[in-house]
């Protein structure tokens, strides 16, 4: 087809083409970065946590005094839960996967390092391999005897009178891959202070960070053996068959009642519960990004169809002339579909100029990753598949009139 006539008719129609255009261009702007955080997005929400996700009970009490008793009281809850038919493995954590709350340290590979080599999640607890379901790749777990009260360490690192470092430590795989690259962690050292010096002894598969809103580091994590007593900050692990964690709930706060009938107990959920609760944000966000991404490309489809209506309603004298001149349906549908192929292309041209734009601006003040190019095709073909969509109505509109009716329609 012969487009010098296309371009001659949208030269004097510039106003109407350069809006239509300017519009189509924003979208395409807009559509492309949508995509890229929606899928940024998913991506985070996909997040592996590391724990046997489907088979956690996680239970918290409510702030209470904590008793001189505390670690025996942690024992005697742990031994009655423990008791639970269907408990696989019980321990007590001081955060948890996706939990918000964290604990995290500065990991520095030399004792006088100025600046911390990276930031790490540190869990605390016992028992937290069995409990969570991690898997050992490298090592072994803590033995049963190197497990110390946390006032012990906390007290001694005041006074300097603690003598139990280095103590042991088990790190993820990502971790260790960070601070020693190609090399095996085991025996390794590394400081949290210059008195604070850890030995690695396992590492584990995965374990994500309590506060992993950063994919980049979210399963920079660590494992310290400091047993605590109990009081509101731990958190009862309970692993179980994923058919029996609603049994176990019930069974596990009747057990801890039956250690302490006047302890209330304030959290009692399945980790795939703290999941959900941790990215319901990233959901809402994505679910906006969606809803903003169908109304424009629909706004964008109505303008398409009204200037396609607009002109074929202008130039049904034009049309019919084509046709008594031996013009078929199908040409005339082609004319006005490669014409609307032409304005959205132009649009498009601009539009990705635009999205790229857009996303340094959002780089710059949101520190969000580079839009990567392969993202740009995207916007382009959802455009073009939409203008031809929204134009094909007018389109056959205009070819179905009779040559006779429109030439006596003027």
């Amino acid at each position: 087809m012969d487009i010098a006539p296309i371009f001659k008719t949208l030269r004097r129609h510039k106003v109407i083409v350069w809006l239509l255009a300017l519009e189509i261009a924003l979208t395409c702007a807009i559509v492309c970065n949508g995509v890229f955080l929606i899928a940024q997005r998913l991506h985070r929400m996909d997040m592996p946590s590391g724990v046997a996700e489907n088979a956690l009970v996680l239970v918290q009490q409510a702030p209470i005094k904590p008793p001189a008793d505390r670690y025996a009281r942690a024992q005697a809850d742990m031994a009655s839960l423990r008791q639970i038919p269907g408990a696989l493995a019980v321990g007590i954590s001081n955060q948890v996967p996706f939990g918000g709350s964290s604990s995290n340290a500065n990991v520095r590979l030399e004792p006088t390092q100025q600046q911390p080599t990276l930031n790490a999640g540190m869990y605390s607890g016992e028992n937290l391999v069995q409990a969570f379901g991690l898997r050992v790749v490298a090592g072994r777990s803590f033995r049963s005897d190197e497990y110390v009260t946390a006032d012990i360490v906390l007290e001694g690192l005041k006074t300097g009178s603690y003598k139990g470092f280095p103590a042991p430590v088990m790190v993820s795989r990502a971790l260790a891959e960070r601070l020693w690259p190609s090399q095996s962690a085991l025996g390794k050292l590394f400081y949290l202070s210059p008195r604070a010096s850890f030995r690695v002894i396992g590492v584990v598969d995965g374990l994500a960070r309590a506060n992993a809103y950063n994919p980049a580091t979210a399963q920079d994590s660590m494992i310290v053996p400091l047993r605590w007593g109990a009081d509101k900050d731990q958190v009862y692990v309970i692993r179980t068959r994923p058919q029996d964690r609603q049994r176990v709930i019930a069974a596990a706060v009747a057990a801890l009642k039956g250690v302490d009938p006047a302890r209330v107990i304030t959290h009692v959920h399945t980790f795939d519960e703290v999941r959900n609760d941790f990215f319901k944000d990233d959901r809402a966000m994505a679910g906006i990004l969606v809803s903003v991404i169908v109304a424009l490309l629909l706004v964008t489809a109505l303008g398409i169809v009204g200037l396609a209506s607009f002109w074929v309603a202008q130039r049904r004298k034009q049309i019919g002339i084509r046709r008594a001149l031996g013009a078929t349906r199908r040409d005339i549908l082609r004319y006005f579909q490669t014409e609307n192929f032409l304005i959205v292309s132009f649009g498009i041209v601009a539009g990705m100029v635009l999205a790229y734009g857009l996303s340094l601006l959002l780089m710059a003040h949101y520190e969000l990753p580079r839009l990567p190019l392969s993202y740009l095709p995207i916007g382009a073909v959802a455009l073009w598949a939409i203008g031809q969509l929204a134009v094909l109505g007018p389109a056959m509109r205009a070819a179905a009139v009779p040559p006779v009716v429109a030439t006596r329609s003027v």
